[in-house]
């Protein structure tokens, strides 16, 4: 799998209000990024969990963490075609 580097600029401020280090605070950041992608429909489970850096099935079960549930995007779908 080809990846593209994405630098993001924090204030340093940031990450001592977080009382975190840059790997971590990325970390976080990319599995955030990837539960919005996912919850807002512009991501599949299965490319959210790449972009997370985790297995599929740890990020579907990650997703509660969020409030977000997991089939949401599945459902909106069914619901539409059938609406």
């Amino acid at each position: 799998m080809t990846t593209r580097q994405i630098v993001v600029n924090v204030p340093e401020k940031i990450l001592l209000a977080e009382k975190t280090d840059e790997v971590t605070f990325a970390q976080e950041l990319r599995v955030l990024a990837a539960v919005k992608l996912y919850e807002l429909g512009r991501l599949s489970s299965g490319r959210a969990a790449e972009l997370a850096g985790m297995p599929r099935v740890e990020f579907l079960l990650t997703l509660g963490r969020y409030k977000v549930f997991p089939f949401e995007a599945e459902l909106r779908e069914l619901e539409h075609t059938h609406a």
